[in-house]
């Protein structure tokens, strides 16, 4: 059987096809009526604007105590600000903080569907020039410390770069390039304590290095140009910790480090006294850290071969810290010298406290550095070993 066709006249067709149409719902062919913004708020100084708001108004006329603001926008702490839901229209755009008007832009259109930059940037020159003479003044002066903020956090970047620079040399053993970057660095800032310490540092370093090559060479430890080496070193260190005990926050830390350095470069000159007087002074700035500080004087004392003293300090480091062992070795050490030989008896005496310094090392130490020979000296003088220490198998 042959399909039968439909036909429908064209004026019934076009009549169908506006019926469909307006049949249709209506949001599949909505769009969006309003705008959006975003932008940055620049003050005169060329900083962000963080606190404040961006308002909206089309009403010109008004008083501005009457206008109204039908859009208003916050500003982050990056100075930026955005917005949606804007209708379109022509809007005066003003910035707003505290309630005070600080910038505005006349004319800002918006057109439907529009996404808008509007940015404030209050150094252009016709900001600039509507300031009063005060605000004009204000501005240069704040512009001249800005100026001078900048090139002092520069300068104290480039000597930052310099310390660690000479920090490296110091400890790689390139001393004369680490002495000449911390006498320019003192030069350009004199004030710094930690500069002065860091130059102590590497001059101490030189000095001791021209000290262990004399000696190589067999020339006179009271060489006068190794004596001013120390000296030097000294001059800085006592530098450093002057500077830091009159600065307004002054650091125990950096105090006692470079008190503890001072103390070194005093007993290389046989300065004694103000050796001991300056580890003192380390130990006092930071009570924690005496029993090192004590520790360093004795060893100090004792390389330099002056025994009575490293005794002393050695008992000063045990005070404050009865559990360094190396402090009864330095002790016993420094006592040791003094003991005395019987003739008739043949038998050598320690002098007191000098068995009971190393018997106290074996103990705390039994595998220590030192053990052998503390072993060693206490049978030599016919004193039974009291700790359990074994030598090491050969």
């Amino acid at each position: 059987m042959k399909r039968i066709g439909l036909r429908v006249s064209s004026a019934v067709a076009v009549t169908l096809l506006v019926i469909f149409a307006m049949a249709r719902p209506s949001g599949l062919f909505a769009q969006d009526k309003t705008a959006s913004i975003h932008g940055h708020v620049t003050n005169a100084i060329g900083q962000p604007v963080t606190r404040g708001v961006v308002k909206l108004t089309t009403d010109r006329g008004a008083d501005p105590k009457d206008r109204k603001y039908p859009f208003s926008f916050p500003l982050d702490s990056n100075g930026d600000f955005k917005g949606t839901g804007i209708a379109p229209g022509n809007y005066v755009a003003i910035v707003f903080e505290d309630d005070k008007s600080l910038d505005f832009i006349e004319s800002v259109v918006f057109a439907a569907g529009e996404d808008k930059l509007v940015n404030f940037d209050m150094t252009r020159k016709e900001y600039i020039d509507k300031m009063t003479p005060e605000e004009k003044k204000q501005l240069e002066e704040f512009r001249k410390k800005n100026a001078d903020a900048v090139a002092a956090n520069a300068k104290i970047s480039n000597l930052n770069a310099q310390l660690l620079q000479a920090r490296a040399d110091t400890k790689a053993g390139n001393y004369d390039a680490a002495i000449t970057s911390m006498q320019a660095a003192t030069t350009a800032k004199p004030d710094e304590a930690i500069l002065w310490i860091a130059l102590g540092d590497a001059q101490l370093g030189s000095a001791d290095a021209a000290a262990k090559a004399a000696k190589a060479a067999g020339t006179p430890a009271t060489d006068p140009a190794i004596a001013q080496k120390f000296s030097d070193a000294a001059s800085s260190f006592k530098k450093g910790v002057d500077l830091n005990a009159a600065s307004k926050k002054p650091s125990p830390d950096i105090g006692a480090a470079a008190n503890n350095q001072l103390g070194q470069a005093y007993a290389k000159v046989g300065n004694t006294k103000d050796a001991a007087d300056a580890y003192d002074q380390a130990a006092k700035l930071v009570p924690a850290s005496a029993g090192m500080y004590y520790y360093n004087e004795a060893a100090t004392f004792y390389n330099a071969g002056k025994l009575d003293d490293a005794a002393v300090a050695a008992d000063k480091a045990i005070a404050a810290d009865p559990k360094r062992a190396d402090a009864y070795y330095i002790k016993g050490q420094a006592l040791i010298p003094k003991a005395s030989y019987d003739e008739k008896t043949k038998k050598i005496t320690a002098p007191p406290g000098c068995v009971d310094a190393y018997q106290k090392y074996l103990e705390l130490a039994p595998d220590g550095a030192h053990a052998p020979d503390v072993k060693a000296v206490l049978e030599g003088i016919g004193e039974q070993v009291k700790s359990t220490y074994k030598a090491p198998k050969k």
